[in-house]
């Protein structure tokens, strides 16, 4: 295996790709497939990128997400869809990012341009399931997600 390094150009090209994608977030993965035991990866975020608010319900899909550069909105909510918290996450600050525990209804929006964060969790990956998404927000690609997200983003 070579040695990898992680630089401000790295960021920046993944930031590119962010933006040109449709869905205005890019991964770019260092575990070497979906069924490796660590999912390891870094997600660049741009302003408008719709994270429907979803929770994880399999055991080691607890999410660690640590800020790399930017400003990151975590949102939590109840059961109902009210919101519980809002908790901003920026790195080098005093919070630089969060341990979301299973079951914990979540989404989170990009508050600048060029944000990216680390996220951690068990593998293999496993897609959201329905139970694990929430019913009371928008669908991904549907005219009521960007209101959605952009009165998340309002928030912060």
């Amino acid at each position: 295996m070579s040695t990898g390094f992680f630089d401000q150009a790295f960021l920046d090209a993944l930031s590119v790709r962010a933006r040109e994608n449709p869905r205005r977030r890019q991964n770019h993965n260092l575990h070497p497939n979906l069924e490796a035991p660590a999912q390891r990866f870094f997600n660049a975020i741009e302003p408008g990128s719709y994270v429907r608010p979803h929770r994880h319900l399999a055991p080691g899909k607890e999410e660690t997400l640590l800020m790399v550069r930017g400003r990151l909105g975590l949102v939590f909510f109840e059961e109902s869809g009210a919101i519980t918290s809002t908790h901003l996450l920026t790195a080098n600050s005093q919070c630089i990012g969060a341990q979301i525990p299973l079951g914990c209804w979540h989404s989170v929006v990009a508050l600048e341009t060029g944000s990216v964060f680390f996220e951690v969790k068990d593998g293999p990956y496993l897609p959201i399931t329905a139970e694990e998404q929430a019913p009371w927000a928008p669908a991904e690609g549907c005219p009521a997600a960007a209101e959605f997200e952009q009165a998340l983003r309002a928030r912060f």
